[in-house]
């Protein structure tokens, strides 16, 4: 459990520093904090955590920085199942606009998929498709260079096979939003993404993470979070999708 705290940690620094965020707001500094999960007792032990910060602050007056860290663990009968941090991190240029510039760079692990390490750096752009105070929506098109270290050799693609890193150049779609419904009674957000290589038609991967919020207080909300994943490389006897349905609370300063 040692590993579960040391995350916990970190997600939570930057928020006491200081959902998700828009970069194209004109606040100078925004954060948020979103807690999640499951636990059931008894006969049967489950435990499922979710835990991911939203971190934006603008350090020049056309630059924005966005930082988004988040943490599942899972455990069933006392024996961990997930230990995965994924921290993704964005530098825009004037996102006011309706198309801007980015660069971006990702770094995860994944305890269940046995990935020591991933990486990916790369740019792209972002299109403001609906641009409102209450609702927006975003696509974007970035290009990133990847690299992964496995703790295994042995794949469910016997063409990895005998390699414990894996690199490639990929191409990703992503498609992001925000609306506030019934007098802002209920907020729903989505974040999802397509992410092939562009060398192997066979390695892609794809993510749908939807999130309900209902307000409870300014700063508070209740929030119910789904997030499906899928990674068709993986290694062997591993399930090629992973899904979660999580029920916890949103804090935030804005």
């Amino acid at each position: 459990m040692n590993k579960f705290w040391f995350y916990i940690f970190i997600c939570i620094v930057p928020f006491s520093v200081y959902g998700q965020i828009n970069e194209s707001d004109s606040l100078k500094v925004k954060a948020s904090l979103s807690l999640t999960g499951f636990w059931q007792g008894g006969n049967v032990e489950t435990l499922i955590f979710r835990g991911r910060t939203d971190f934006s602050i603008k350090p020049w007056e056309k630059w924005v920085y966005k930082n988004t860290n988040s943490y599942v663990y899972q455990e069933f009968g006392r024996v961990k199942a997930d230990a995965d941090f994924l921290s993704l991190n964005f530098l825009y240029f004037n996102p006011e606009r309706r198309l801007y510039p980015q660069v971006l760079g990702f770094v995860s692990t994944n305890f269940r998929r046995e990935i020591d390490l991933r990486y990916l750096v790369g740019a792209g752009a972002t299109y403001q498709i609906l641009k409102h105070e209450k609702h927006w929506l975003k696509a974007s098109l970035t290009f990133e260079y990847e690299e992964t270290e496995f703790k295994t050799r042995i794949f469910n693609k016997s063409m990895y096979n005998g390699n414990s890193s894996i690199n490639t150049l990929r191409g990703t779609i992503w498609i992001n939003g925000k609306y506030e419904l019934f007098e802002k009674k209920m907020i729903l957000k989505h974040e999802s993404y397509f992410q092939p290589s562009l060398s192997d038609s066979e390695n892609y991967r794809w993510q749908a993470d939807i999130g309900v919020e209902f307000p409870l207080w300014k700063f508070l909300s209740f929030k119910i979070n789904y997030l499906h994943t899928f990674e068709s490389v993986v290694i062997q006897n591993q399930d090629e999708e992973d899904q979660f349905l999580t029920f916890g609370f949103t804090l935030k300063n804005f």
